[in-house]
């Protein structure tokens, strides 16, 4: 494998396992935060419970996000160094943005929420939750802005001294309507996450008869959430995918595999052709009539351009070339997104009318069914960011098709010059090290979601008198 196959691989694979935690602990941060709201309100210690035993979890998850996530930045110096040079005017600014505001904010708020059990007066403590859990939004949103410019480039200008594209509107960044739309789409996911893992470890619970005031509260909180929350993705996934039709039309074309530019188009079911980047066509395709086009376009009859078309006209453009990525992939991946998107707005559909009618705690079957599909949010937005990311190969930096162009590189032009054994060697190195941490989060999540609050979660940690202050052991609950 060259350095390039390889700089990708191990990319692919830090930033889907580090997927992993960040919309889980961005939904268990907002869930926990509701959950101390409520006992804050009405003095109920299951709440209390509920809220000390999804903060251990949140907590869990949190620590593995931090670790995980500093390898990414590092990779842009080791393994993506032209691309950083090239543009790293631009794309440094959200992600320094995130690292001095919204991380050091999270981190400030989530050890006094830690420590401050009992210390700080329940207002106040309830703050921290809340500026955890928006902060962590907060931090997700300038990740998805640094990303959405490489998507959609604006706000910059090249120099034509040194040929970098330097930042000139840091508001035209953070207000692109990529980032806006990814913003949007990915704080529903984490809600969608959240609550589904919630969902799930309370079913388990429920099935036993364990703290069923605790768990049975928890479903009643998070059923409503992902009735509302999935069928608010599937809308705003609709209008995201719109608006990548404007601006990547090879990925969207990709993602339904029209190869030829057509009218009236049909939304493909299923299609099998050739696995390689651009198979020019199908062996078999089962389609709605006229739907893709109605869908893309409000026309039943619109015009949807195809991969073999766009691939002549960028060709034309940039040279001679292959723009489009793996079909197979991108059809494949965005297909199993919106399946599991749909399949967990029927969950929160089905066990919000379980709720209606009371029966939440009797539904055996559902509550069984609701165990495994904790696994469906992490599909999806592995998926996903699969079909985000592949989806506009060749391309790091895509060309705006309504600007000027000017920026643009493609995944070959940024890659650093190592050698194959040196990316082999750091690939390797951390897919042990990843391995080994997977190992240690799913122990610690199963020990104890399996495990459940614990009697020292039923009051506030008392606070410690000055003079107590150096003998007394550290009194929290985690």
């Amino acid at each position: 494998m060259t350095s390039l196959e390889l700089a990708r691989w191990q990319f692919g694979i830090t930033t889907l396992y580090h997927f992993i935690f960040v919309p889980l602990t961005i939904g268990l941060a907002f869930f926990t935060a509701w959950a101390q709201t409520k006992w804050y309100r009405s003095k109920d210690e299951r709440w209390l419970r509920a809220t000390r035993f999804w903060g251990k979890l949140m907590l869990v998850s949190f620590a593995m996000g931090v670790a995980t996530g500093l390898v990414q930045e590092f990779q842009f110096g080791m393994n993506w160094s032209d691309y950083s040079r090239f543009v790293g005017d631009i794309f440094g600014a959200p992600l320094a943005m995130e690292g001095l505001a919204a991380f050091f904010v999270e981190s400030t708020f989530l050890g006094l929420w830690i420590f401050g059990w009992g210390r700080l007066s329940e207002k106040l403590h309830l703050f921290c939750i809340w500026m955890v859990s928006i902060s962590t939004m907060i931090s997700a949103y300038f990740i998805l802005a640094a990303n959405s410019w490489m998507q959609h480039p604006v706000g910059y200008e090249m120099n034509p001294t040194t040929g970098k594209a330097e930042l000139t509107s840091i508001w035209a960044v953070l207000g692109n309507n990529t980032a806006l739309y990814a913003l949007a789409h990915t704080l529903l996911a984490c809600l969608l996450t959240g609550g589904m893992v919630i969902a799930a470890i309370s079913a388990w619970h429920l099935l036993r008869g364990n703290e069923v005031k605790v768990f049975g509260g928890s479903l009643r909180m998070v059923m409503p959430v992902l009735a509302i929350a999935g069928v608010l993705t599937i809308a705003v996934g609709h209008f995201f995918g719109v608006l990548m039709a404007e601006q990547q039309p090879m990925k969207m074309a990709a993602a339904d595999a029209v190869f030829e530019t057509e009218e009236g188009v049909g939304l493909s079911l299923f299609a099998i052709g050739d696995m390689k980047s651009n198979p020019e066509g199908l062996r078999r395709n089962v389609e709605a009539p006229n739907l893709l086009s109605f869908i893309m376009t409000g026309k039943p009859m619109g015009e949807i351009e195809g991969v073999n078309n766009i691939n002549a006209e960028y060709q034309e453009k940039y040279g001679p070339g292959e723009y489009a990525p793996i079909v197979a992939v991108a059809y494949w991946s965005w297909r199993i997104m919106l399946g599991c998107g749909f399949l967990l707005t029927l969950i929160g559909l089905a066990g919000w009318w379980y709720l209606r009618k009371d029966r939440i705690q009797s539904a055996t079957r559902f509550l069984k069914f609701l165990v495994p599909a904790a696994a469906l949010p992490f599909i999806a937005s592995s998926a996903g960011w699969v079909f985000t990311e592949m989806g506009r190969q060749p391309w790091v930096v895509v060309p705006n098709p309504t600007g000027d162009q000017l920026v643009r590189m493609t995944v070959q032009e940024g890659v650093s010059a190592h050698s194959p054994g040196t990316v082999l060697f750091s690939l390797a190195v951390f897919t042990l090290i990843y391995g080994a941490l997977a190992v240690v989060w799913f122990w610690l999540m199963r020990r104890y979601a399996a495990e459940g609050p614990q009697e020292h979660d039923s009051e506030p940690v008392p606070p410690t008198s000055p003079d107590e202050a150096d003998v007394a052991p550290l009194s929290f609950a985690y």
